[in-house]
């Protein structure tokens, strides 16, 4: 419908009436103003609003310039000071950090440790998720120094205060009508479920200062409407463009920045389906499913193809770990060492009279998933492997109730910049998003070591093992890396994406 919808408004002229040059009457021609389009707010994203302490609210809160965490990843997801200067390891329980002493909330009050004690203790007793990552157990704070006290070893421990949910606010100030007071180079004046007004905070702290007057985030979640947006002048940048929108904006009218993400988009076999428990079957799937095809041709190139969990601009990510290769006479050898043949000619290999038949659950509020089951469907026919394709959006229940052999889904596999995420929560035995039922005593040895590793080297040497042993295992296919994309007027500078998908709304962002 989306393709059809675009189809016809772009013959009709009506996306590039009036904006030859993307210009047209709005804030955007004015340069100290910025207005943007994003489909990653809203009520569906739990995040509209700008307490990090209530639900993903945080990622609005450093998206859009209004808070800042102790630490933040550079391009390769590497930890380095933000509102810290530095800190100390001091035991295997305790970090002790010391906040940088130039550093104010947007009211004038200083960020002192005292102040990031209260952000903390308040994170803990309130959030959702955050105490179970953080394992807190106590905070002292000693002027501009403040110590933390881990129940237990919790090596990635600034990697998580790194989540948005750890932007340091000042709490003594509330909350009023979804506002906070943050740290960083805007401060918000306006939050409704739709729309964040910003002007700039003129007690940044930052080295650089905020060089916008105002800036307006709006929440257009139809890919049409923020499409057309855009191309009338409405707006100075977007982010969540429809992968077929992107190609009308490649000329010198817009500027595009692109990066890639750890966002995955992959396929878990379930070990409890018999075919299933062959590696033989699993390696022939995993081999059949043309990788590169779908990147470029489903997704208009706006992807990058997976070969593990983690992208390559990560120390333990792709060009670490090697997976099968994309054989389709391969797979049909594999297949037919374990007994599956083609014998009575309807083009589907069986065994014992029965066709190798899987159910492929997948849904489709990610617009990429149900191109990658098309994707899948149409390579494994290729080898005589039957997919029956179930897209819904209630996949829970059949989750729940075990009706599927393969479970596709996409996941950010390194939201703090650390591998440990990834597994504990979608390949240890027992794991709650472990769809596959995946179940390998070196995979569990090799976490218990990770959970007790300190030191990024150390831990991406563990992810690099763990990762190998899946793709050894075939237990996962791998398909395709999301390459995060912001298209934007060419007077915009300053405003580029990330591989974290947190940095948005930056001092350095301005029109020229």
């Amino acid at each position: 419908m989306r393709k059809k919808l675009l189809a016809a408004l772009l013959s009709a002229g009506v996306l590039f009436s009036g904006c030859g040059n993307g210009g047209g009457n709005s804030a955007a021609d004015d340069k100290n103003s910025f207005t943007y389009g994003t489909v990653a707010y809203g009520v569906a994203m739990e995040n509209a609003g700008t307490d990090p302490h209530e639900s993903y609210s945080g990622w609005s809160t450093i998206r859009y310039g209004i808070g800042e965490t102790l630490f933040k990843f550079n391009e390769h997801m590497e930890l380095e000071p933000w509102l810290a200067e530095n800190f100390e390891q001091v035991d295997d329980y305790t970090v002790r950090v010391k906040i940088n002493d130039a550093a104010v909330f947007s009211n004038g009050k200083k960020v002192d440790g005292e102040a990031v004690k209260k952000c903390l203790e308040h994170l803990i007793a309130t959030h959702d998720r955050a105490p179970h990552d953080l394992k807190i157990s106590g905070i002292t704070a000693d002027g501009q120094f403040v110590t933390i006290t881990s129940a237990e070893k919790v090596p990635a421990l600034l990697n998580y205060l790194s989540d948005p949910y750890g932007c340091i606010v000042d709490v003594d100030a509330g909350v009023v009508d979804k506002i906070v007071v943050g740290t960083g180079p805007y401060r918000a004046v306006k939050v409704t479920d739709t729309q964040i007004d910003l002007v700039k905070n003129e007690n940044y702290w930052g080295a650089v200062k905020p060089k916008l007057e105002k800036i307006t985030v709006k929440s257009i979640t139809d890919g049409d409407t923020l499409t057309m947006a855009m191309q009338n002048g409405e707006l100075d940048a977007v982010q969540g463009l429809p992968y077929s929108s992107l190609k009308l904006f490649t000329n010198d009218n817009f500027k595009i920045s692109q990066v890639d993400t750890s966002r995955i988009y992959q396929a878990a076999f379930n070990f409890d389906t018999p075919e299933l428990q062959d590696l033989n079957v699993r390696k022939a799937i995993s081999m059949a499913i043309d990788k590169d095809g779908f990147v470029k041709v489903l997704l208009n190139g706006n992807g990058t193809v997976a070969v593990g969990p983690f992208p390559a601009n990560l120390s333990f990510g792709d060009n670490e770990v090697h997976a099968v290769p994309y054989d389709l006479d391969g797979a049909k050898n594999l297949l037919a060492e374990s007994g599956w043949a083609d014998t009575d000619g309807d083009g589907y290999v069986d065994k014992d009279g029965k066709n190798l038949e899987l159910r492929y659950l997948t849904y489709t509020s990610r617009q990429e998933l149900p191109l990658l089951a098309e994707a899948a469907q149409a390579n494994l026919k290729k080898i005589g492997v039957k997919l029956n394709v179930n897209a819904t959006d209630n996949y829970k229940t059949f989750l729940r109730d075990g009706e599927y052999d393969i479970f596709s889904k996409a996941i950010v596999t390194a939201p703090t910049g650390d591998p440990e995420y990834y597994f504990t929560s979608h390949i240890v035995p027992g794991a709650v998003d472990n769809a596959g039922h995946y179940n390998s005593a070196e995979i569990s040895r090799l976490e218990d070591e990770l959970h007790n590793t300190f030191g990024a080297a150390n831990r991406s040497t563990l992810a690099i093992q763990m990762s190998q042993q899946v793709l050894d295992d075939c237990a996962l296919f791998y398909a395709s890396h999301l390459k995060m994309s912001f298209v934007m007027k060419p007077n915009v500078e300053g405003f580029r994406a990330h591989p974290s998908d947190y940095y948005e709304i930056l001092p350095e962002l301005e029109k020229k």
